[in-house]
C-alpha cells in the first residue's frame, strides 16, 4: 500500500494526463488523437506556458504576483501602439520588456523592503497598471494600422509547427536550467524553504525578490506581446484570463515534484493538462460554465496534493 502511494505521489500527475489523453481518445478518436490536434494544442498552450513560467518565479520564493494578467494585457497594448507610431519592430517588443522589468522590479522592492504583502501589493499594481491601460488607450482595442510584420511572431510556422510553439520549448528549456542547475534557482528555492535561514546563509533576500518579480513581469509582457502578434490587435482585456489558468498550472505542476515546489516542467505538466481538457470538453460540446467548474475543481486538488506532497497535511 505504502509503494502505491510512493508511486502515485511521484507519477499521479503525470498518470492523470495520460489518462486524459486516453479517455478523449477513445470518445473522439478521429478529431483529438491526431498530430494535427496536438500541434493546435501546443500553440494553444504556448502562451499559457510562457506567463505560468513567470508565476513559477514568484511562488519559488513562496510569494503571489497578482498582476500578472494586467501586465500581460499592458504588454500587447504597449507594443502595438509603438507599432502603429511607426517605431522598428525590434523596439516595438524591446521597449515593452524594460518597462516591465522595471515595474516587476518596484514590485519586489515593495515586499521585500516594506514587508508588504506581496498579493496585496501586486493587486494595487494591477489597479494601477489597468488605469495605465485606459488612458494608453481610452479603453479601445488598438487595431488599426499594425504593420504586417507586427503579426511574424505570432503566426509564422516552420513547416507544420507553430513560431510559438518553438518559443514556448525555448522559454520551457532555458528556465528548467536556471532553476536547476545555477545559482539563481537554488537561492530562489532557498528563500522559498525559509526565508529566515537564507539570510543566516547570506543570501541577499531582497536582491534576489526583486529579480523574482522582475523575470515573472517580463515574461507576462512578453506574452501580452504574443497574444498581439497572434491576433493582430492588442486588447485592454487580453492577458485577464491568464491569470487563473497559470496559477493552475503552477500548482497542478508542484504536484510532479515529490517535494511539492514549484517547477517549470511540472508547469508545463499542468499547462498540458489545462490545454487539452479545454481542447477535448471544447470537442464534446461541454458547456463553458461545466469546463470552469472542472479546471475549479482541478485546482483545489491540486493545492491538496501539494501539501500532502510536502508533507504539511495532517
Amino acid at each position: 500500500m505504502k509503494r502505491v502511494r510512493n508511486l502515485l505521489q511521484a507519477y499521479g500527475t503525470l498518470l492523470a494526463l495520460v489518462m486524459i489523453i486516453l479517455v478523449f481518445s477513445i470518445l473522439r478518436p478521429k478529431s483529438f488523437f491526431t498530430l494535427r490536434n496536438f500541434i493546435n494544442i501546443s500553440r494553444q498552450i504556448s502562451l499559457m506556458v510562457i506567463i505560468s513560467i513567470g508565476a513559477t518565479m514568484v511562488m519559488s520564493i513562496n510569494e503571489f504576483d497578482l498582476s500578472v494578467g494586467t501586465m500581460a494585457s499592458l504588454g500587447g497594448v504597449m507594443a502595438a501602439q509603438m507599432a502603429v507610431a511607426g517605431l522598428p519592430l525590434p523596439l516595438c517588443f524591446l521597449l515593452p520588456m524594460l518597462i516591465a522589468l522595471v515595474i516587476g522590479w518596484i514590485n519586489g522592492w515593495i515586499v521585500a523592503r516594506f514587508r508588504v504583502l506581496s498579493f496585496i501589493t501586486t493587486l494595487g499594481m494591477s489597479t494601477v497598471l489597468s488605469g495605465l491601460i485606459y488612458r494608453l488607450t481610452g479603453g479601445a482595442t488598438v487595431f488599426q494600422n499594425i504593420p504586417r510584420g507586427f503579426s511574424f511572431l505570432g503566426t509564422y510556422k516552420l513547416g507544420e509547427i507553430p513560431l510559438l510553439s518553438l518559443i514556448m520549448v525555448a522559454f520551457v528549456v532555458l528556465f528548467s536550467l536556471i532553476m536547476r542547475h545555477t545559482v539563481l534557482g537554488r537561492r530562489f528555492y532557498a528563500i522559498g524553504g525559509s526565508e529566515e535561514t537564507a539570510k543566516v546563509s547570506g543570501i541577499n533576500v531582497p536582491l534576489y525578490k526583486n529579480i523574482a518579480f522582475a523575470l515573472c513581469a517580463l515574461l507576462s509582457c512578453i506574452t501580452g506581446m504574443l497574444i498581439a502578434s497572434r491576433v493582430g490587435s492588442a486588447n485592454t482585456t487580453a492577458g485577464d484570463g491568464y491569470f487563473l489558468s497559470s496559477y493552475a498550472a503552477v500548482f497542478i505542476g508542484c504536484t510532479v515534484s515529490r517535494k511539492g515546489i514549484p517547477n517549470v516542467p511540472g508547469t508545463l505538466v499542468g499547462c498540458a493538462i489545462l490545454g487539452i481538457l479545454t481542447n477535448g470538453l471544447t470537442m464534446l460540446q461541454m458547456p463553458t460554465y461545466l469546463q470552469d467548474m472542472i479546471t475549479g475543481s482541478i485546482i483545489i486538488l491540486a493545492v491538496i496534493l501539494q501539501k500532502v506532497g510536502r508533507g504539511d497535511a495532517r
